[in-house]
C-alpha cells in the first residue's frame, strides 16, 4: 500500500511539471520594449502589460536633456523590437546611440501628432518637447504606443487596444480631477517660477503662467541678469511661490525665494517619475502630485 501510494504521488508529480512545462512553452513571450525616459516606459507599460518588457534608458530622476548613455544602453537597443522615442528634440542623443547600437527594431516618436510649442532658448525659437504635460497631449502618446505595439505584435491587438481603452479612460478621469483642483486656485495666482521651462504645454491647457530662469533645457544655465530680472518680476506681479524641481539642482530656486521674499512650494515632478516609493512612481501619480503642491501653494 505505502508502495502504491509513493507511484501515484510520483505520477501526479510527473504530470504536473509536464503540465507546468507546456504552460511555460505555451506562453507568449514578452515583447521587449526600450523607451528613452521613464514617462514613456510608463505609458508603454500601461498599454503593453504582460504582453511586453519595457526598459527606461533613463531612469527615475533622471535629466533626459543631459542623459549619458552607458555601454548597457546600446546592448538594450539591440534586444529591443521597439524602440520608443519622445522626439521634440528631447534626446540629442539617441540618433547616435541607435547607430552605436547596431539596433534593427523601428523607431516610434510617441509626440508625433502633437502640435509642438516654441520657447526661447538664449535668443532663438526652440521646440518645446515636453508635451507629455498636457494630459491632451498625453494621449496621444498613448495612442501612438498603442498603434506600434500593435504593428510589433499584431497577436497581441486585441489586448493592447483593450489596455489603451482603459488606460485612456483615466486619463480623462485625471484631466477632469486636475481642472477641480486648478478651479480653487485665484486666476491671479496662477502664475510661478520653476527652475527650467518644461510646464509650458501645462500651462497652455490649464491657464497657468510659469516663468524660468533655465530656458527650455536644463543644459542651460541662468545668468545673474537673468536671475536679477525674475526677483524683480516675482516682486512686481506679486508671484506667490517658487517650485523645485526633482531634476535639477534646487540652490538657485532657494537663492531666488530668499532674495524675493516668495514661499518656496513642494517639488514638481517634470521630465521623469520618482523612484517607484515615491509620490510620482507612475505618470498619473505624478500629475496628482504636481496639482497637489501647486494648490497647497497657491489656493490660499
Amino acid at each position: 500500500m505505502a508502495r502504491l501510494r509513493y507511484v501515484i504521488t510520483l505520477l501526479i508529480a510527473c504530470v504536473s511539471a509536464a503540465i507546468a512545462g507546456q504552460a511555460r512553452a505555451q506562453a507568449p513571450e514578452k515583447l521587449p520594449v526600450v523607451a528613452t525616459f521613464s514617462i514613456l516606459a510608463d505609458f508603454a507599460r500601461n498599454v503593453g502589460g504582460e504582453r511586453i518588457e519595457v526598459t527606461a534608458l533613463v531612469g527615475p530622476n533622471g535629466d533626459t536633456h543631459v542623459y549619458q548613455p552607458k555601454p548597457a544602453d546600446a546592448k538594450e537597443l539591440g534586444a529591443a523590437r521597439l524602440i520608443l522615442v519622445n522626439g521634440l528634440g528631447l534626446e540629442g542623443w539617441i540618433d547616435r546611440l541607435i547607430k552605436a547600437s547596431g539596433a534593427k527594431a523601428p523607431v516610434v516618436v510617441a509626440a508625433n501628432g502633437i502640435k509642438p510649442q516654441q520657447m526661447r532658448e538664449e535668443g532663438r525659437l526652440e521646440l518645446d518637447p515636453h508635451a507629455w504635460q498636457s494630459i491632451a497631449n498625453a494621449k496621444i502618446y498613448v495612442a501612438n504606443i498603442r498603434d506600434a505595439l500593435i504593428a510589433a505584435d499584431p497577436e497581441g491587438a486585441s489586448a493592447y487596444r483593450a489596455n489603451a481603452d482603459t488606460y485612456l479612460g483615466k486619463l480623462d478621469a485625471l484631466d477632469k480631477e486636475v481642472r477641480a483642483e486648478i478651479a480653487k486656485i485665484p486666476p491671479g495666482r496662477r502664475q510661478i517660477i520653476t527652475t527650467h521651462d518644461a510646464f509650458g504645454y501645462f500651462g497652455t491647457a490649464y491657464g497657468f503662467r510659469f516663468i524660468a530662469p533655465d530656458g527650455v533645457s536644463t543644459e542651460t544655465e541662468a545668468s545673474a541678469r537673468d536671475v536679477a530680472k525674475i526677483i524683480r518680476q516675482i516682486k512686481a506681479s506679486n508671484i506667490p511661490a517658487v517650485f523645485l524641481e526633482n531634476v535639477t539642482d534646487p540652490r538657485l530656486v532657494r537663492n531666488i525665494a530668499t532674495e524675493s521674499g516668495a514661499k518656496v512650494g513642494g517639488t514638481l515632478y517634470s521630465d521623469a517619475l520618482s523612484s517607484p516609493d515615491g509620490p510620482a512612481a507612475t505618470y498619473i501619480e505624478m500629475m496628482h502630485n504636481n496639482i497637489r503642491e501647486l494648490s497647497a501653494a497657491l489656493a490660499t
